[in-house]
C-alpha cells in the first residue's frame, strides 16, 4: 500500500467524503506513514463499488474483492495510503469514532455518493439520510451543510436514534441536485417526483 499517486482531485475528494459520511471507513496500519479509505458494500452493490473503483482507481491498492463472512457477502476495495487520506483521518475521527468536521466542504457529488451510500426512501414519498450513526449535533451540522445547498431537511427520531428526512418541498431540488451523479444501478433509490405511490 504504497504512496504513489499525486494529489486527490476535486472529484475524488467528493467521492470520498459522500463515501465518509456514508459506509466508508479510514484506517491506519501502526507503522506506516498514512491512512487509507476501505469501500465496503454488500455483494448486491457490486455495480456501484466498481464505479467508486473505477473513480478513485489511480488511488486504489487492487481491484474489488468478493468476501463472505458471518452469512454476509461483502464486495470492497481498498485504496492506496495517502497523506490527504492522514488528514481526512484526523478530521472525521476523535477517539477512533467517526465524527462529521464542522470544515468539511458539501457539493452536489458527494451528497449523491452519500444518498447512494446510505439513503432510502419510502412508499409514502419520505426521502431519509440514514445517519443514525452520528451524535445528534453533527447531524444538525448536517442539516446547515444541506441547508447551503437549498436542500432543507429536519431531524426524524428512527425509533430510539435521530436520522436526517429531506422535507417535501425540497425533494425536487434535492433529486435535481444528485440525479446527474446516480449511477444506473442506484436509481431504484430516487423518489418520484410525481403523486404516484413511491416503491421502495
Amino acid at each position: 500500500m504504497g504512496n504513489t499517486v499525486g494529489s486527490l482531485s476535486q472529484r475524488q475528494k467528493s467521492i470520498i467524503i459522500g463515501s465518509l459520511l456514508g459506509d466508508a471507513h479510514l484506517r491506519k496500519i501502526p507503522g506506516r506513514a498514512d491512512a487509507f479509505v476501505e469501500i465496503n458494500h454488500s455483494y448486491k452493490a457490486k455495480d456501484y463499488v466498481d464505479w467508486k473503483y473505477k473513480e478513485l482507481k489511480p488511488l486504489s491498492a487492487g481491484k474489488p474483492q468478493k468476501r463472505e463472512y458471518s452469512g454476509r457477502v461483502a464486495y470492497r476495495f481498498y485504496t492506496k495510503q495517502h497523506p490527504e487520506l492522514s488528514e481526512f483521518l484526523a478530521e472525521f475521527y476523535k477517539n477512533g469514532k467517526k465524527i462529521v468536521p464542522r470544515n468539511i466542504q458539501l457539493d452536489a457529488l458527494s451528497l449523491a455518493v452519500w444518498y447512494m451510500d446510505d439513503g432510502s426512501k419510502t412508499k409514502k414519498g419520505d426521502v431519509y439520510l440514514n445517519t443514525q450513526q452520528f451524535s445528534f449535533n453533527d447531524q444538525r451540522f448536517l442539516l446547515h451543510l444541506l441547508r447551503q445547498l437549498g436542500v432543507r431537511a429536519r431531524m426524524n427520531k428512527d425509533k430510539k436514534y435521530y436520522r436526517i428526512r429531506i422535507r417535501k418541498e425540497s425533494v425536487p431540488n434535492f433529486v435535481s441536485l444528485i440525479t446527474p451523479y446516480i449511477i444506473p444501478s442506484m436509481e431504484y433509490k430516487l423518489p418520484s417526483l410525481t403523486n404516484d405511490p413511491v416503491e421502495t
